[in-house]
């Protein structure tokens, strides 16, 4: 192996050298790493009354039951194609027009445009599509594109009680949000405010605080790095480290388990490395839908004679096979337009584990003992025992773990069969470059971090990190979410970021740990948190236990929320309640110094430029930046050491500030403006494993059966794929034959069966947790191929049984994807809906 390669080595800036985006510093970048590795969150003692929100549910904190139900048909089995076409058309025209359309589509994902708003999946270092987007992409770029607008006379229109009643997707199609809103305490309705009265509120509400500690500051993954470095300073001198964010639910425990393991919280590889890989292990998750540009990677690797494995409870079409929609990836033009009309696609998954949930450490426990059979007929054909012996620790403990391990565990565990298991074995040994994929699939479950840890075993015993090809690929949701954690959006950084952050701005940072995302429901619950801001994002519907976060949230003197598009958040409020419109990725970001760009960072570690170049929907919007920077003026006066008017001035002088705290921003603002860089990874580049040990560490881990008593399922949540994250673009899901809804619960055929149902049957949900129970009501029987005994169903919608107490064993996740359940038929269902509204104006 050879790391000498210019394409697999950091080195100094240098302006007489090739203009490589890899070239950096050879320093680690010490964001996502706590000081004390492998310590965990921390969490608080159990919420003994957290389920009794549940007796009482507030109005339209649930979105509201449909009626009609959804219309189920046969499943579309193949991703992407002419429909995505026909589909990303369809989205572009009805919000944007065909002018406006086209020139957005010219500009998304290109070095001189901005970046898209969906997921973090990167973009080609060099030779971009003319067109490089996916369907979900133009989804989310013509949602924040419309030309749509919500003005204050809708709020005058529609009182905060009259929105309730309206679904996620009637919500996201008003439009824009172009004009600073407050509720008033015991007001009905928003209504204008301008920005330094909204300033001047807030600072005063926070000023009033009995302490710091009494706020809590959230970030979504759509936040770039300038307005996500400027909001962690404003915070931390305000005094506090309350800065949850969405990867507290969804990657944290991929940094934990990485941490632990290869000493650095992200991913080791690059783009490049799937053109060079010969096999790929794709875990829990779902590109067709949640990472649509990733189809484009995993069809070249085939091409390039890779095997795919697919390990995921449902056969979803983003596995099995793609007919990609880009006419530039067809070297012959003629077959484009028939391989769009034939739909045929080409194959992708090799072989697919229709592993049970949370089945994938069994899983994975199994292939490795079929290799270890094979190792010891063939000794040295199949483990890589030159890097384990140089590289790694803990071997012989783990090698006599999985000896130990037995057949029944694992097969019990995983719901698959010797055979198929044997058969994913005999892949992954003929193969030297693996790549290992992961999404949500893996991070939400209570044995999460020791789950992705036996990924990484995997891993190590074929040496598969650090050279080209090969490496584990943690799959982020939201595009600038891993960036956002680079710059301190974390309420546990390490020590060194602190000392660096009060050195270069001359404070002493808070020094206690924060609170993550469910730590901070707990604490507004109860009272001790009474200040919410979100920058970005949809709190209620993205957190867990939907009635406790609606109580958490109605629990506080002031909740306010910096968006673009009005969500379910805005209307479960504090008793006082700000939604501040800022600018989109697509916007120009105008300022006193000029026309402005911000970065962001994708899921390999992939620093990138992106420009607005659409007018604003509103002169009355601002910048994140702007709005943080306003707002820390506001609240910190003559005590703060930032020239907060500066930085918003030129944000040049917001990545200086960047580059003297963060290693590998080196010469920032020289290199963005030349190109793109990618941040330093030492045990991607070098096989250094900076986890305490110096080198990557096999752990054992226990596997976990989970034996279901008679009438109960295991239930994960899921997008559909009218949906990003939390907004709902639309109301179908073709990958999985629903149409014009979204309240259905995925069963096993023979499960079905065997509980008196049937197929369009309305049943109401009730989730178990230690002697609690939570209902969700209202859901149509969907027959699906998932293993016996599982269950799935849409988010937000089934939020609400996912308990604020059962999360992730250090990384303080919440189990969204292990929800313990049982089924029982609905009521008459007007008569249902009747009850239920009955109930909730009750409780208004």
């Amino acid at each position: 192996m050879n790391r000498n390669h210019p394409h697999h080595q950091h080195l100094p800036p240098d302006p007489q050298r090739d203009h490589d985006p890899r070239h950096a510093q050879n320093l680690d970048t010490v964001a996502q790493k706590p000081t004390h590795i492998g310590l965990g969150a921390p969490v608080t003692e159990r919420d003994q009354e957290s389920h009794h929100d549940h007796r009482s549910p507030t109005p339209g904190a649930q979105p509201p039951l449909e009626s009609p139900g959804p219309d189920l048909r046969e499943p579309e089995h193949v991703a992407a194609g002419l429909t995505a076409v026909v589909q990303s058309a369809k989205f572009t025209l009805g919000q944007m027009g065909p002018v406006r359309g086209l020139q957005t589509w010219l500009k998304v994902n290109k070095k001189d445009g901005f970046d898209c708003q969906s997921c973090a999946w990167p973009s080609p270092d060099r030779d971009r599509h003319l067109f490089e987007f996916c369907e979900n992409g133009v989804k989310a770029l013509s949602s924040e594109a419309t030309t749509k607008r919500i003005t204050p006379e809708f709020f005058r229109a529609h009182s905060i009680e009259e929105l309730r009643e309206q679904s996620d997707y009637w919500l996201e199609q008003q439009g824009r949000l172009v004009h600073p809103m407050v509720k008033r305490e015991g007001a009905a309705h928003y209504e204008a405010i301008e920005w330094d009265e909204a300033f001047k509120l807030m600072a005063r509400e926070l000023n009033t605080l009995p302490s710091p500690n009494a706020a809590a500051f959230y970030t979504s993954g759509r936040t770039g790095n300038e307005a996500a470095f400027l909001y962690q300073l404003f915070v931390r001198q305000f005094g506090t480290n309350n800065l949850p964010d969405c990867s507290n639910m969804c990657h944290e425990s991929s940094g934990a388990a990485l941490n632990e393991t290869i000493g650095i919280g992200k991913g080791c590889v690059t783009l490049e490395d799937f053109e060079q890989c010969d096999g790929i292990f794709i875990l829990g998750q779902n590109p067709g839908t949640n990472h649509p540009r990733m189809l484009t990677s995993l069809e070249r690797a085939k091409r390039n004679g890779a095997k795919i494995v697919a390990i995921n409870p449902l056969p979803e079409p983003g596995l099995m096979r793609v007919v990609n929609p880009n006419p530039e990836e067809y070297t012959n033009l003629l077959a484009y337009p028939f391989d769009l009309l034939r739909n045929r696609g080409v194959p992708l998954a090799d072989l697919w584990l229709p592993v049970r949930i949370n089945g994938d450490m069994a899983a994975m426990r199994g292939i490795m003992k079929e290799m270890l059979a094979e190792e010891e007929k063939r000794p040295g054909e199949v483990f890589d025992h030159s890097f384990i012996r140089d590289y790694t620790t803990g071997f012989d403990a783990f090698l006599a773990h999985l000896q130990a391990t037995s057949w029944d565990d694992i097969l019990a565990g995983s719901g698959l069969t010797r055979e198929q298991i044997r058969e994913a074995a005999e892949i992954a040994i003929g193969r030297r470059r693996i790549i290992a994929c992961w999404a949500m699939g893996l991070t939400q479950h209570k044995n999460s971090v020791a789950t992705i840890q036996e990924v990484m075993s995997f891993l190590l015993l074929g040496g598969h990190i650090g050279r080209p090809g090969a490496g584990p690929c943690p799959v982020r949701g939201h595009s600038n979410v891993q960036g956002d954690r680079t710059m301190g959006i974390w309420e546990r950084m390490n020590d060194k970021f602190m000392h660096r952050l009060g050195e270069e701005f001359r404070f002493i940072p808070p020094r206690d740990h924060g609170a993550d995302a469910v730590e901070t429901l707990k604490e507004m619950r109860h009272g001790k948190i009474r200040f919410f801001l979100g920058l970005g994002g949809n709190f209620l519907s993205a957190t867990p236990d939907t009635e406790y976060t609606a109580k958490a949230l109605q629990s506080c003197r002031l909740t306010a929320h910096i968006s673009t598009k009005l969500n379910r958040s805005h209307l479960i409020t504090g008793e006082i309640a700000l939604i501040l419109p800022c600018l989109g990725r697509s916007e120009i970001d105008r300022q006193a110094g000029g026309d402005q760009f911000v970065t962001v960072e994708d899921s390999m570690g992939v620093v990138s430029p992106s420009r607005g170049h659409l007018e604003p929907a509103s002169d009355h919007l601002l910048s994140e930046p702007a709005i943080v920077a306003g707002l820390a003026r506001a609240t910190l006066g003559e005590a703060t050491t930032v020239n907060w008017e500066a930085v918003i001035a030129d944000y040049d002088r917001i990545r200086d500030h960047i580059e003297h705290v963060i290693p590998g921003f080196e010469n920032f603002n020289e290199r963005i403006k030349r190109d793109i860089f990618y941040l330093p990874n030492e045990a991607r580049d070098q096989r250094k494993f900076n986890n305490g040990e110096g080198k990557a560490k096999f752990i054992v881990s226990p596997i976990d059966r989970r034996d279901l008593p008679p009438g109960q399922y295991l239930m994960m949540t899921i997008r559909s794929h009218d949906q990003f994250n939390t907004t709902i673009y639309g109301l179908s899901d073709r990958y999985r034959g629903v149409y014009h809804g979204r309240r259905v619960v995925f069963l096993n055929t023979d499960d079905i069966r065997e509980a008196g149902l049937q197929q369009g049957q309305m049943v109401d949900l009730t989730s178990h947790f230690e002697g609690e129970e939570r209902i969700a009501r209202h859901f149509m029987v969907a027959p699906f191929p998932i293993p016996r005994r599982c269950a799935a169903t849409y988010f937000p919608e089934t939020n609400v049984l996912v308990p604020i107490n059962s999360t992730a064993d250090r990384s303080n996740t919440p189990t969204s994807k292990s929800v313990i359940i049982t089924i029982a038929p609905s009521p008459d269902p007007d008569a249902a809906v009747d009850e239920l509204h009955a109930g909730l104006h009750e409780n208004t």
